[in-house]
């Protein structure tokens, strides 16, 4: 979660730890991490516990293109390892400030990764800066490894509950010493965090729920907000139950588009909250006089089918991705936003021509990716466009961990319904509402909607510092 040079924060990550004696864990972290290469394609690394002694290597690039059949062995079977991709959405990609972190303290060697921002992340370095800590990164994780390395004098376990009443912000940690590893999870649960039992003796804590089933461990439960989990060779016990915080705020972003489909988080299955998110959203607007619904894969797709299921017009695939483009919104620069659509998106002809097509995505955030993808679909013989988006309009900055930018470059934030639908080109415009979205994760009020509400439940940067 690095800052970048504008002073705002760019990162999305994933994070995964295993304790297995015995088994590959650098291999079984090298497997986890592919089914979480969605939430970070910036870098990778791996550390893992050998003898009481931690090895580990991280570079940029992507998880097969960082970890080589000969590194991994070098790796090796170990006791545990942890390890985490990196999404770095604007600026500072360098080697760096790739994860996991690892250095020395009081007890030993230390390797931490963590998904997430923390909102107080200023007052922190300042805090530690004064104490004479020395920076080789940018990132918030480095400062929190300084922060429990201050608590040198009790335990892992113990220094992380320390260090969590100073964090202000979002963040799962997973964190690996001489003998045991440590996982923990933000008092509001912002960031997603669940535990599975690997065979007999082993347990594995990851960012999502499909990275469990990809190395063969079973689900057993999420990791519960503010809670702290040790696990070593006696398996696994709770450090802190929690830190008293009275709301949940889970990231409902994560269910409107960067979770995979496949995953379970707090027990909301991801593909089936997407599928009523279409449902919902046929239900609160008039039935379209459309021909075909189509999505705009991969986070779109499900949500197009529950709406055309609920309005009765027809599914069909209109849109083919090319899965090796990154996500467009997260581009630098106006022009580069743009190509990346035409690379990223291939609307097929035989399917839109001279047909009212209903197209469905996740969210707009600036409006370049659905501008273009308007004038791509007429481009491709659509007769109609008419286009719908599975959440509300996001109309505020994000500081807990997904980078939409600040206010001033959001369009929902600097323009009404109908100005958007101008800007991008549409016959028609429709949002889920605020309220229909809650209603797709379970209709509880334990959400974050920060980003589309303005209500930050875990203070702004402004705040804590």
């Amino acid at each position: 979660m690095f800052i970048g040079q504008d002073g705002r924060y760019h990162e999305e990550c994933g994070v995964f730890g295993i304790f297995a004696p015995g088994e590959d864990v650098a291999r079984l972290t090298y497997l986890g991490l592919f089914a979480l290469q969605h939430r970070g394609q910036e870098g990778c690394g791996i550390a893992v516990l050998k003898d009481g002694a931690l090895q580990h290597h991280k570079a940029l690039g992507l998880v097969n293109e960082v970890f080589s059949e000969d590194i991994l062995t070098k790796l090796g079977t170990g006791q545990a390892a942890i390890g985490h991709v990196r999404y770095s959405t604007t600026g500072g990609n360098s080697q760096v400030n790739t994860q996991p972190v690892v250095g020395h303290y009081g007890h030993g060697a230390l390797a931490l990764a963590h998904n997430g921002n923390l909102a107080n992340n200023e007052a922190l370095h300042k805090k530690l800066y004064k104490h004479g800590a020395v920076f080789q990164s940018t990132t918030d994780t480095e400062a929190v490894v300084h922060l429990l390395a201050s608590f040198g004098d009790v335990p892992l376990a113990e220094a992380m509950a320390l260090a969590m009443k100073e964090l202000r912000g979002a963040y799962a940690f997973v964190s690996l010493n001489g003998h045991e590893l440590v996982a923990a999870r933000d008092p509001q649960g912002n960031r997603p965090l669940c535990l599975g039992r690997l065979g007999e003796k082993g347990w594995v804590v990851a960012s999502e729920s499909c990275a469990l089933e990809t190395v063969g461990a079973t689900f057993v439960r999420d990791v519960n907000p503010g809670e702290i989990l040790v696990i070593d060779h006696q398996g696994v016990r709770v450090h802190q139950e929690n830190m008293g915080c009275q709301r949940c705020a889970h990231c409902i972003f994560e269910y409107v588009y960067f979770a995979r489909p496949d995953s379970t988080l707090d027990g909301v299955n991801v593909n089936t909250a997407r599928r009523q998110m279409g449902e919902i959203l046929a239900r609160e607007i008039e039935k379209l006089d459309v021909d075909i619904v189509i999505g705009v894969p991969d986070s779109g797709t499900t949500a197009a089918i529950g709406f055309a299921e609920a309005q009765g017009t027809k599914f069909t695939q209109g849109i083919m991705k090319n899965r090796y483009a990154g996500r467009t919104f997260i581009q630098p620069t106006q022009a580069l936003r743009e190509l990346m659509v035409n690379l990223k998106l291939n609307p097929i002809t035989e399917t839109l021509k001279g047909k009212k097509v209903a197209v469905v995505d996740d969210s707009i955030v600036r409006g370049t990716t659905s501008r273009r993808l308007v004038t791509r679909l007429r481009e491709h013989g659509a007769a109609e466009v008419h286009f719908l988006l599975s959440c509300p309009p996001v109309t505020h900055p994000c500081y807990y961990g997904i980078d939409t930018g600040e206010a001033d470059t959001l369009i929902a934030a600097t323009h009404n319904l109908d100005e958007i639908r101008q800007h991008i080109g549409a016959d028609s415009l429709h949002y889920l509402s605020l309220p229909g979205l809650i209603e797709s994760v379970g209709g509880e009020n334990k959400f974050c909607t920060a980003c589309l509400s303005g209500d930050y439940p875990m203070g702004t940067p402004t705040e804590s510092n």
